[in-house]
C-alpha cells in the first residue's frame, strides 16, 4: 500500500504520471509490452511504472527522428523560426516548473526545493541560451587565392542519441537535448532507468512549444538494452553519454562495431578540495561542506577529497565537522530538508559499502559513517567524514558518488599539487589560499585542469552546431 504522504504529493500534479514511452510525437507502450518500476527514494516504494524499451523501441525511434529530420520541417527550418520555438520551450518548462520539479523529487529524492529552485530553471536557461544562439553563430570563409573559395558552413549532423544519469534529470539532458536541438538535429534521449519522468514530459512540451514530430523522442529503459541498442544503432549519427568511465568506455566500443559515430562523453571524477594554510578557514569549510554534501553527494565533481596542509587541518575539520552536523537529512518534501536520500537501494549499499572499506584500510570517522531514518524505508545515510586517510585508500582515490568526504593533510603547496594528482581523475579542483603566489607558476588548478581534461572529455561536439567544410 502506497504511503499516504507520497499520494497526496502525487495528487498535486496537474497531468498523470508518465508511464509510456514518446516515439514520433506520441504515447507508445514498449512492444515487448514490459514495464519497469519508478520507486521513490524516500520511502523505497514503487509509484509507478513506464516502458522498459529495449532494440525494437530504439529502432522504431531512430527511424522516426531520421524520417523526421530528413523532412527538413526542423533540419531546414529558418534559424529565426527555431529560435523562436526552442524560445517558448523554455517558457514552458518554466510554467511547468512545479510539476516538473515534483516528478524529480519523485525520482530521485532530492529536495522539491532544490529542484523547484535549481534544476528546472538550470535546464530552462540552457534551453534559452543555445535557443539563442542560432542566429547568432555564424560560418567561415577560410583565407585563400583569388582561385579558390573555403568556407565552412555550420549543419546538423543528422540523429543524436543522449544517454543521461539520475543525479541532475532534467539540467543534464539539457545539456546535451538543447544544443542538438538548436543544431536542427533529431533527438532519441535515453534518460536512467532511475529518472525517467521529467524527459518524457518535457517530450510532450517540446511539441507544444512547436518542434515537430519525430524530432524529440524519449525512451524509458535499462542501459544494457536501451542504451546499448542506441549506442550500436547504424542509423544513429552521434552519442552523447554522461556516467562512469567503464560504461563510457562501452560506448566507445558500440560506436567502433556499428558506424563510427561520434561519441561525446562526460565521465566520473574525484575532485579534489585544496586548502593552504593562509586561507580563510571559515570561508574554507563553508566551500568544502557544500562541495561534498549538496545532492547527498551525488555529484560528478563533488569534492570528496580535502587536501589541506597539515598546519591548519584540525582546525578545518573541527569547522567542516560542524557543518555537516548542521545538515537536516530527511524527507524531501519537507521545506526544512538540505540532504535527501541515495537515489536507490543499490547506491545506498555502494556508499555504506565505502565506508566499511575506509575503516577496514585504517581511516576514521570524524562524524557520520552509518544509516539515517531506517523507519522510512528511504536510502538515507550520514553526511560523513572520514581523517587520517592516506592517498592510497580507496576513498580517496574512487568514485563514491555519495556524502563521503576524505581528508588528506600535507606538508606544504607543492605537496598539495601532487597528491590531488596522483589518482587516475580529477575533474574539478577547489583551492582555498590567500596569497597569489598560490596561483603562478606552480598552479594547482592549472595542473589539476590537465587531468580534468584527460579524465572527462566533455560533450562539447554538441554544445555548439556542427561544422562540415563544403
Amino acid at each position: 500500500m502506497q504511503n499516504e504522504a507520497v499520494t497526496s504529493q502525487i495528487d498535486r500534479l496537474q497531468i498523470p504520471l508518465p508511464d509510456k514511452a514518446f516515439i514520433g510525437g506520441a504515447w507508445v507502450s514498449a512492444r515487448s509490452g514490459k514495464t519497469l518500476p519508478c520507486i521513490f527514494p524516500g520511502t523505497g516504494e514503487t509509484i509507478g511504472t513506464v516502458a522498459d524499451c529495449d532494440a525494437a523501441d530504439v529502432d522504431d525511434a531512430v527511424k522516426s527522428a531520421r524520417a523526421a529530420f530528413e523532412a527538413g520541417t526542423w533540419s531546414r527550418m529558418a534559424p529565426q523560426d527555431r529560435r523562436r520555438i526552442m524560445l517558448r520551450f523554455s517558457e514552458l518548462i518554466l510554467e511547468n516548473r512545479d510539476d516538473l520539479a515534483l516528478l524529480e523529487t519523485l525520482n530521485v529524492g532530492k529536495p522539491l526545493v532544490n529542484a523547484t529552485n535549481g534544476d528546472i530553471p538550470s535546464a530552462a536557461g540552457c534551453v534559452v541560451w543555445f535557443g539563442e544562439a542560432i542566429d547568432k553563430i555564424y560560418g567561415e570563409v577560410g583565407p585563400t587565392d583569388d582561385s579558390m573559395l573555403a568556407i565552412a558552413v555550420r549543419e546538423p549532423v543528422g540523429v543524436v542519441g543522449a544517454v543521461v544519469p539520475w543525479n541532475f534529470p532534467l539540467s543534464m539532458a539539457a545539456w546535451k537535448f538543447a544544443p542538438a536541438l538548436a543544431a536542427g538535429n533529431s533527438v532519441i534521449l535515453k534518460p536512467a532507468e532511475q529518472s525517467p519522468y521529467t524527459a518524457l514530459r518535457i517530450a510532450e512540451l517540446a511539441v507544444e512549444a512547436g518542434i515537430p514530430a519525430g524530432i524529440f523522442n524519449v525512451l524509458s529503459g535499462y542501459g544494457e538494452t536501451a542504451g546499448q541498442a542506441l549506442g550500436r544503432h547504424m542509423d544513429a549519427d552521434c552519442l552523447a553519454f554522461t556516467g562512469s568511465t567503464a560504461v563510457g568506455r562501452m560506448f566507445q566500443v558500440y560506436a567502433g562495431e556499428s558506424n563510427g559515430k561520434l561519441v561525446s562523453l562526460e565521465l566520473e571524477g574525484k575532485s579534489p578540495q585544496v586548502v593552504l594554510a593562509d586561507a580563510d578557514l571559515d570561508a574554507a569549510a563553508d566551500g568544502v561542506a557544500a562541495g561534498i554534501f549538496s545532492n547527498a553527494g551525488q555529484v560528478c565533481n563533488a569534492g570528496s577529497r580535502v587536501v589541506v596542509q597539515d598546519l591548519i587541518k584540525d582546525k578545518l575539520l573541527e569547522k567542516v565537522v560542524e557543518k555537516a552536523r548542521e545538515i537536516v537529512v530527511g524527507d524531501p518534501f519537507d521545506a526544512a530538508t538540505k540532504m535527501g536520500p541515495q537515489v536507490r537501494a543499490e547506491q545506498y549499499e555502494r556508499v555504506l559499502s565505502y565506508m566499511e572499506t575506509g575503516l577496514e584500510q585504517g581511516a576514521t570517522i570524524a562524524t557520520g559513517g552509518g544509516k539515517l531514518n531506517e523507519e522510512t524505508g528511504g536510502y538515507y545515510v550520514a553526511p560523513t567524514i572520514f581523517d587520517n586517510v592516506s592517498n592510497d585508500m580507496r576513498i580517496a582515490r574512487e568514485e563514491i558518488f555519495g556524502p563521503v568526504l576524505s581528508v588528506i593533510s600535507v606538508k606544504d603547496a607543492k605537496e598539495a599539487v601532487k597528491v590531488p594528482n596522483d589518482p587516475d581523475f580529477g575533474m574539478m579542483p577547489r583551492k582555498s589560499f590567500h596569497d597569489a603566489k598560490h596561483l603562478f607558476p606552480q598552479s594547482i588548478l592549472s595542473e589539476m585542469f590537465l587531468e580534468t581534461l584527460k579524465s572527462s572529455v566533455d560533450d562539447a561536439v554538441l554544445r555548439c552546431p556542427v561544422r562540415r567544410p563544403v
